[in-house]
């Protein structure tokens, strides 16, 4: 994954969000805040969390969305760096759009590699771990949190 093809790296945490799902910003339909999540695949679904931190979600379907969670950092870490002086760089979604420089106005965008691209990489030499979502209230408990196994930049312990 890069962002404005300067700074990037490779997607180690992700959680999904679907449309029938009490959690999701998408279950009771579409708003002006959700808006992006009900637009086509490979589109970005950029919101406010608590009012503080920007998160990243990249469209599935229609009203189904994959938050990334967590980054190992590969590409512009001078940059990274200087938008997160102290602390883990990329490891929760908060810290991760804040060192990707990940604006609110990038909410919609599709990942073409205009500002924001989006590459497969095979990883399927890795485990991946499975678990419950952080941070939530509703449907806490399902598994619909991924990660690398052996990552050490990961949000949290799985």
């Amino acid at each position: 994954m890069t962002v404005r093809g300067v700074v990037g790296g490779v997607i180690i945490e992700t959680e999904a969000y679907g449309a029938t799902d009490p959690a999701s910003h998408s279950f009771r339909g579409p708003t002006l805040r959700n808006g992006a999540m009900f637009g086509p695949a490979g589109y970005a679904y950029v919101y406010l969390s608590y009012g503080i931190q920007v998160c990243l979600n990249v469209v599935g379907r229609p009203g189904e969305a994959v938050l990334i969670r967590a980054l190992q950092p590969q590409w512009g870490l001078d940059h990274m760096r200087a938008r997160r002086p102290a602390g883990p760089l990329c490891a929760g979604p908060g810290r991760l759009t804040q060192a990707l420089d990940v604006q609110l106005s990038d909410n919609g965008r599709p990942f073409d590699g205009t500002d924001l691209a989006l590459t497969f990489d095979d990883r399927s030499n890795k485990d991946i771990l499975c678990g419950p979502r952080i941070g939530i209230t509703r449907a806490k408990d399902m598994p619909w949190r991924f990660g690398l196994a052996g990552e050490p930049g990961l949000s949290r312990k799985f």
